[in-house]
């Protein structure tokens, strides 16, 4: 009975640390939600402007309530992107004290390169991927047997559009780190990722078929520079290798 009342009592510890810490991120998300519930029109007028720039000036809403729960959409989402750090600084406080120097040293990089790899892939959305799909999907408006046929984008439907967008391309170009962290723990290796390049291109495309709009153009402009981040990450893991292995033989004979 007294060792598993000694076993019960760090399980509580760190019971009571994580909700401390998923504490702190709550508070975090409801502070920065009213914060930028109050910007919320100048946040959405930055969303809209890959729309204004394919040519589109205007968004209809049919429902009374539709405007109104879209600024809330828009507060929340912006929100969730400020608390993004604060969640992965807390996780990794959280984990850090079970780890030992070399883990830490090893996984401390890819952690303080997530927020950087997320915000690029949501830039290149916002810069690159968005105009392009919002120019082919426009280009359907025209007179067609003498009916003219209009878009007229709801701020619903334009949200969801953006949001998914952002946050798709965001996580996907964690592909990288993600590869990084698996290859450090030995689960995969260089060799299984080069053997497995036809898998990930199609696995690309599938990813890139759930994760953007229901078009083509979207698809195609996720997996490709998908793809080509898992092969970044391959040469990565070739330039890195020998400095590790160099570094593994030092501290084995330092500990010899």
């Amino acid at each position: 009975m007294k060792d598993l009342d000694n076993t019960k009592a760090p399980l509580l510890d760190h019971l009571i640390e994580l909700r401390k810490r998923l504490l702190l991120v709550v508070a975090t998300l409801f502070v920065t939600f009213f914060a930028c519930l109050y910007f919320a029109k100048p946040i959405f007028a930055m969303l809209v402007q890959p729309l204004l720039e394919a040519g589109q000036g205007r968004l209809v809403f049919i429902d009374l309530f539709e405007a109104f729960f879209v600024e809330m959409k828009v507060a929340f989402f912006a929100s969730l992107m400020i608390t993004f750090p604060v969640l992965a600084t807390q996780l990794w406080r959280f984990v850090a004290p079970g780890l030992y120097a070399r883990e830490k040293k090893a996984f401390l990089p890819f952690l303080l390169l997530t927020p950087f790899f997320f915000a690029g892939g949501a830039a290149f959305a916002y810069f690159i991927a968005m105009p392009w799909a919002l120019h082919f999907l426009l280009g359907f408006e025209g007179n067609i047997g003498g009916v003219e046929r209009e878009a007229l984008p709801g701020v619903g439907n334009y949200l969801s559009f953006v949001t998914r967008f952002l946050f798709g391309f965001g996580v996907a170009f964690l592909l990288p780190i993600l590869i990084l962290v698996l290859e450090r723990a030995g689960l995969v290796t260089r060799e299984q990722l080069v053997r497995g390049r036809r898998y990930a291109l199609v696995a690309a495309f599938l990813l890139g078929a759930i994760l953007t709009p229901p078009d083509a153009v979207s698809q195609v402009m996720l997996a490709l520079p998908l793809y080509a981040l898992y092969e970044g990450a391959i040469l990565a893991i070739r330039l890195t290798r020998p400095r590790r292995e160099a570094e593994a033989a030092s501290q084995d004979e330092a500990l010899s």
